[in-house]
């Protein structure tokens, strides 16, 4: 995706915060993890692999039609973001030290992560359309 433009992000970035929010209280997110948030969204909504792009122009017309791209954007990085949250805690857990978290290989992760939680939202954008509860529980988180 090329720049995107101030509304789109605004809007995008207002969807995920709020989606995010329903299961973590942003406003209370050390600054670290802040920051986290920050870099995870800014890399996502720049797509600049265009993969969030390319699979948003591969979604049905019916799909498209029951969200803005900007807000299923926004659905999509808090739903990324939330999945990161809870690897990278389950990662931190299971070490013994940061030591032994350093030595061991988590490189590609991220990218994992994303992609699977994008298949996943797509997976529900298309059931949304059949299935009134789940477009209904998609306003809902959004809102």
């Amino acid at each position: 995706m090329s720049k995107v433009d101030q509304e789109y992000e605004k809007v995008a970035r207002q969807i995920s915060y709020n989606v995010a929010n329903k299961v973590l209280p942003m406003d209370q997110l050390p600054q670290t993890l802040q920051e986290a948030y920050d870099g995870l969204f800014n890399e996502l909504v720049a797509d600049k692999a265009n993969v969030f792009a390319q699979a948003w122009a591969a979604l049905p017309a019916s799909a498209q039609k029951l969200f803005t791209q900007a807000e299923f954007h926004g659905f999509y990085i808090a739903n990324a973001w939330m999945q990161l949250s809870r690897v990278a805690q389950e990662i931190a857990d299971s070490a013994d030290s940061e030591e032994e978290m350093n030595n061991n290989e988590y490189d590609g992760v991220f990218g994992r992560l994303a992609e699977q939680s994008l298949k996943e939202c797509l997976r529900k954008l298309k059931k949304a359309r059949t299935d009134r509860s789940m477009f209904n529980s998609f306003k809902q988180v959004m809102s």
